[in-house]
């Protein structure tokens, strides 16, 4: 008798030992609370009695760095789908930086698969697992979404904009003195640090701004279309 207790203790034991063994989440589900950039966001989950934030890197896809052109929009993007609303992670790893990696879904929507169909970034060569995003890319940039509407100068991977330093995609546009004096081409304009209307030479270059730069203080009403007196048909 003394045996069969000595071993039920035994494995008690044990049983309490691999309780007490740190547990590696596989999933997460919260609220999202803070967007960082096109491809990082905070979740904020339940911690026992209260809840804790976890930053969020999105996996398999890089989108455009904040300096670089898209950035911004990238960002945007984003906080459109995901920010102030429940949200799921399947974590797929951590990073360098202590980031938990993974997929995220908001009401069974696949976030990452979304940021690439939109054009809002790439597939990270490095670490994609999912063959279908590489399609999901091919057909955003033949439609010219997103930052595939750019000029190709400007839609460099960020995981090669990282290596240089940043220094080639936002430089401003310079235009030859010599040149003839016609109205730009959507090819000559780039993500610059026009907010204004009073700085745009065409209508063309404003709807530019407003939907490949994302720059909203063109669309005053919110009517989808920018510079009410620079868009209307005498000015065209």
């Amino acid at each position: 008798m003394s045996s069969v207790i000595a071993s039920w203790r035994g494995l008690w034991s044990l049983l309490l030992m691999m309780l007490a063994l740190p547990v590696t989440a596989t999933e997460y589900t919260g609220k999202v609370v803070g967007v960082s950039d096109g491809d990082t966001l905070t979740l904020l989950v339940p911690d026992g009695s209260s809840y804790k934030p976890i930053k969020i890197r999105l996996g398999e896809i890089d989108t455009p760095e904040s300096a670089q052109p898209y950035g911004a929009r990238a960002k945007q993007q984003l906080s459109e789908l995901v920010f102030d609303r429940p949200a799921r992670v399947v974590v797929q790893t951590t990073d360098r930086y202590g980031r938990t990696v993974g997929r995220v879904y908001v009401g069974g929507f696949d976030i990452n698969a979304e940021m690439i169909r939109r054009g809002a970034g790439w597939v990270y060569r490095q670490y994609a697992k999912d063959s279908s995003f590489y399609r999901l890319e091919a057909e955003a940039k033949a439609a010219k979404r997103g930052l595939w509407a750019l000029p190709e100068a400007q839609r460099i991977p960020p995981w090669e904009w990282r290596k240089t330093g940043g220094g080639v995609a936002t430089s401003p546009p310079i235009k030859a003195s010599n040149l003839p004096s016609t109205p730009a081409t959507r090819n000559e304009w780039v993500c610059a640090d026009k907010r204004y209307c009073r700085q745009m030479t065409s209508c063309e270059e404003a709807r530019f701004y407003l939907t490949t730069c994302g720059v909203k203080s063109l669309d005053g009403n919110h009517n989808g279309k920018p510079c009410e007196a620079l868009c209307t048909p005498s000015h065209q």
